[in-house]
């Protein structure tokens, strides 16, 4: 079980000079992205690095939903300066850039592809120290604080991929729940049904004792490992704080009870599927928000087409959740519960259509797209979108049902509309 040190409370931010001087930090880097560069999360660490007498350089440049490229500019920019500390701040697309910089300025022989994930790249273990990595998260959604991934746009796949390391999982995760009251209620959405998805695909992923061969040696042992006793806490009750608050998050910018409790849910989720994996969703995922088209999401200032990664996550959740809960059927049963469905009378082999019907209600209320269709797809899509799927081996293999490329197939044409 693999998990980030983690900082939780109002104001903490503060903090964050002091610890990189306890760290005898002499040259810091600080990556974040231009919208965040003028708000108050980056404000409170640029004071706190003032204060405390702390060197930096600001990297602003970081691409939302990166890519490759936005990647390598990145790793350049860290390369060329010999940092002895990294810290980030702002959502998971910082983050993870963040950890990527870290990675391969600290290994500067190796290739890009030398750490991504196979068959894509050649997902090598990492054996280099890295230097130290404070995250300072600003949405509550993809909990990339905790975990040792990064995911990025492979451009010329057209696909999302990433690198997967328990190496680079941050040193410190600092949450600081006044840094999510300046999220748009779109970002608020998008990025709580992250967390939403992350804590169902790691209740429901394949069992970690059913995963085949043991690696050879523990270095090879991947950081999703299949749901797990530890996993399945962590994934439950951030499901159930995903219950109570994300929709007073979303509907009022100023509970700040909701935004904090959303923001320790990202964490949780983080904790669980960090571990556990995700399945099905994430690697549908993937090719939606990579082969988007014109897409461009409301309260999202950006110059480039996207699908946010969360709305690309959910939805897909109903038709998934109908496919896997065929096996353990109780514990999607489990789910629905906590999601409000009464399930007094239900029978065990509906499971799959009750979590799905809950999900579909939950997403109406929240004025969600109504489907695929809804953000530019069609059918004609599907066989792209299939084969974009196919290279996610490392989550798709987490689903606790294994699937052909006609399932595939219909579970994108059954989540072209929801409602």
């Amino acid at each position: 079980m693999a998990i980030s040190n983690i900082r939780y409370g109002e104001g903490v931010t503060k903090e964050i000079g002091m610890d990189l001087r306890n760290l005898g930090a002499r040259r810091v880097c600080l990556m974040t992205d231009k919208n965040l560069s003028q708000l108050p999360p980056v404000n409170a660490v640029l004071n706190s690095l003032a204060k405390y007498g702390i060197n930096f350089q600001m990297y602003d440049n970081v691409r939302v939903e990166p890519t490759d490229q936005s990647f390598l500019d990145a790793i350049k920019f860290a390369k060329k300066a010999e940092f002895d500390a990294y810290v980030a701040v702002g959502g998971g697309s910082v983050i993870d850039t963040c950890k990527a910089a870290n990675l391969y300025a600290s290994s500067p022989t190796s290739d890009f592809l030398d750490y991504v994930n196979a068959p894509i790249g050649k997902g090598k273990p990492v054996t280099v120290p890295l230097k130290p990595l404070i995250a300072v998260p600003t949405t509550a959604g993809t909990g990339s604080e905790t975990t040792g991934v990064a995911i990025f746009d492979f451009k010329q796949l057209k696909v999302k991929t990433g690198i997967a390391s328990r190496a680079i999982k941050p040193t410190l995760g600092i949450i600081d729940p006044l840094h999510t009251l300046s999220m748009p209620e779109r970002i608020v959405a998008n990025s709580g049904f992250d967390v939403l998805c992350h804590a169902l695909e790691s209740y429901t992923a394949l069992p970690y004792n059913m995963r085949s061969p043991c690696p050879s040696n523990p270095i090879n042992r991947p950081a999703y490992q299949g749901s797990n006793p530890i996993s399945d806490v962590w994934a439950l009750h951030a499901l159930r704080i995903v219950a109570k608050y994300l929709k007073r998050a979303i509907r009022n910018p100023e509970d700040r009870e909701a935004r904090a409790n959303m923001h320790l849910a990202s964490a949780f989720a983080g904790i669980g599927f960090g571990n556990a994996g995700v399945h099905l969703c994430h690697g549908m995922s993937y090719p939606i928000s990579g082969l988007v088209k014109t897409y461009k999401p409301k309260d999202y200032n950006v110059d480039h087409s996207l699908v946010p990664h969360g709305l690309s996550v959910v939805l897909t959740s109903p038709a998934v959740f109908t496919f896997t809960a065929q096996i353990h059927p109780e514990r999607h049963l489990e789910a629905a519960e906590i999601l409000g469905a009464d399930i007094r009378t239900a029978r065990i082999k509906d499971a799959g259509f009750i979590l799905a019907d809950t999900l579909r209600k939950f997403l109406f209320d929240l004025n969600v797209d109504d489907g695929l269709a809804a953000i530019g797809y069609s059918k004609a899509d599907i066989p792209a979108l299939v084969k974009g799927t196919l290279p996610q081996e490392r989550v798709t293999k987490l689903s606790p049902r294994p699937q052909t490329e006609e399932d595939l197939s219909a579970l994108f044409e059954a989540s072209m509309k929801l409602y």
